[in-house]
């Protein structure tokens, strides 16, 4: 049975709300209250175990409750069930950054492709953190190719913290994602060979909306610790950064991109931050980037 079979049959059978303008609330709280019932079968099941002889039959019944309001809680609100259940797959899919053919991971973005060679980003590249002291204060400089990207930075902060290594996160962009604004201006990258793509995706608002993106995932990792052990982020994170990207190129990078990205650019940091310093590696081919060491 298809879908919107079920949706349209199960529909025959919703009964009418007593109280006038609650019918879109009656399959809400039905739904929530079959989800009580199935928890409550899986406590027995924890209490007694194999002396709960019908759970895998209570289960069935439970889940088929469960379906029935799904379908009438999207009849009640227009929706057709299988546009739901397509959407919630391609959501899924975008999630963890696999198709829904053979589950490979996603090919790189090659966002300057066709653009002139000194416009496109080094398929590899080497960076190189030093610590330096300037008049008392502990600054860092990145160097690639022997030569200095941007400017020297500080923790910016009352109580150091690392940040001044956070273009380690910039870097684990362009890398993973074939996309930062901000390496692209560092490395002299911009593609100014096409004037709208230098004003919009190299411009000035989309550095800050990634500068914006790298001090917003840094205030997540300090209240998750560091990132250490975590194998997987909170959606809501991955959400915004993807609203705070839809007007820019990088909009077609996925929420598991992202996700990769992330924990794989706060790897490389912790190591640069525990080193005080030291070579980053970076491959676009491979959508990786690894500490080297000092």
């Amino acid at each position: 049975m298809h879908l919107n079979e079920y949706q349209t049959s199960a529909h025959r059978t919703a009964q009418k709300a007593h109280i006038q303008g609650t019918d879109e609330m009656v399959p809400i709280l039905g739904l929530a209250g079959e989800v009580g019932e199935l928890l409550n079968e899986y406590k027995k099941k924890l209490r007694d175990g194999d002396a709960h002889e019908r759970f895998p039959e209570r289960v069935v019944e439970e889940l088929g409750d469960i379906l029935w309001y799904v379908a009438e809680t999207a009849s009640r609100f227009g929706l057709d069930l299988e546009t739901v259940a397509d959407r919630n797959l391609a959501k899924t899919r975008s999630r963890w950054g696999t198709d829904d053919v053979d589950g490979t991971l996603f090919q790189s973005h090659a966002f300057d492709a066709g653009f002139p060679a000194e416009e496109r980003f080094p398929r590899k590249l080497e960076a190189d953190f030093r610590r330096f002291e300037d008049d008392g204060v502990v600054k860092t400089r990145v160097f690639v190719d022997g030569k200095q990207m941007g400017d020297p930075l500080t923790d910016n902060a009352h109580t150091p913290d690392g940040y001044q290594f956070h273009d380690v996160f910039h870097l684990a962009c362009a890398a993973v994602l074939g996309w930062s604004p901000v390496i692209r201006k560092h490395l002299q990258r911009k593609r100014r060979s096409d004037g709208l793509v230098d004003e919009v995706e190299d411009g000035g608002r989309a550095i800050v909306t990634e500068e914006g993106i790298s001090a917003l995932v840094f205030a997540y990792a300090c209240d998750h610790k560091s990132l250490e052990g975590v194998k997987s982020l909170d959606y809501d994170l991955l959400k915004a950064i993807r609203i705070m990207v839809s007007r820019f190129e990088a909009a077609v990078c996925t929420t598991g991109e992202w996700e990769r990205t992330i924990l794989m650019g706060y790897e490389v940091w912790k190591q640069v931050q525990e080193n005080q310093g030291g070579r980053v590696e970076l491959d676009l081919d491979a959508r990786t980037i690894r500490y080297l060491g000092m």
